[in-house]
């Protein structure tokens, strides 16, 4: 699920990766939100905020929101650079570090949440923006651009342009390739709205410390992928050793 990618990556990676990191984000922008009325998984509204505050010539304010799109800005470049870094010294593990970054974010802001959200809700809004960044980069990167999943335009976008190419594509083959990626932004859109809800069930009772789940679920997924990548390691090696063994016996 992490470990894939180029020509080793196949659609049902791309599946898994989506529905939990979709399901992670749905989850921040509703816990997000309802903590400090703030937009915690994308900055196409911030936007709009900073300029209304620049034209009102209310300057700390558009800059708050200059933060906002500077933080995932800079969540995405920090993910990528990782990813480029570690991609130099050892494959298996480029995506490992921008993923135990994030679960650190939503750990850290679930158990400080409490205090942050009445004090300092920006460095809340700020933080979130950061790990939604670094998500989505890593989860564009991991799966050839194919998956995104941290706001849901862009999704909506290439799911009507994919619906509307079913009514012109006649091969079966095209047709095939269009309902798979068309099934894997319906997946993606269910997991966020899934994780939304859920987070807003969750919210009256534990607030930001909802934030764990997201947190522990991508550190399941994390040991998942180790776990399951050292037994096909092992696999191959003791394969190795039993063909090595019976050559050496004839």
């Amino acid at each position: 699920m992490f470990r894939h990618h180029g020509k080793t990556r196949t659609l049902s990676h791309n599946k898994k990766i989506a529905s939990l990191l979709s399901f992670v984000a749905g989850m921040v922008n509703v816990a997000g939100f309802l903590a400090v009325q703030r937009l915690t998984t994308n900055v196409t509204g911030h936007f709009a905020f900073f300029i209304d505050e620049v034209f009102k010539m209310n300057f700390s304010a558009s800059f708050i929101y200059f933060l906002y799109f500077l933080s995932f800005f800079l969540g995405s470049f920090v993910s990528n650079f990782l990813i480029e870094l570690v991609h130099k010294k050892d494959d298996r593990y480029i995506y490992f570090i921008p993923t135990l970054i994030e679960i650190i974010i939503l750990t850290t802001i679930a158990l400080a949440g409490s205090f942050l959200s009445v004090e300092s809700p920006n460095i809340i809004a700020i933080t979130l923006l950061f790990a939604m960044g670094l998500q989505n980069a890593l989860v564009t990167r991991i799966s050839g651009a194919l998956v995104r999943t941290t706001h849901l335009t862009g999704l909506f976008t290439d799911l009507g342009i994919e619906i509307s190419q079913l009514l012109f594509y006649k091969e079966p083959k095209e047709r095939h390739t269009l309902r798979s990626t068309i099934k894997l932004r319906f997946r993606i859109i269910l997991f966020f709205f899934l994780g939304g809800i859920l987070a807003g069930i969750l919210y009256p009772y534990f607030h930001l410390y909802e934030l764990l789940l997201p947190a522990l679920l991508l550190f399941i997924g994390l040991f998942y992928d180790s776990a399951k990548f050292q037994i096909l390691h092992w696999k191959r090696k003791t394969g190795k050793m039993w063909n090595s063994t019976k050559i050496n016996a004839k």
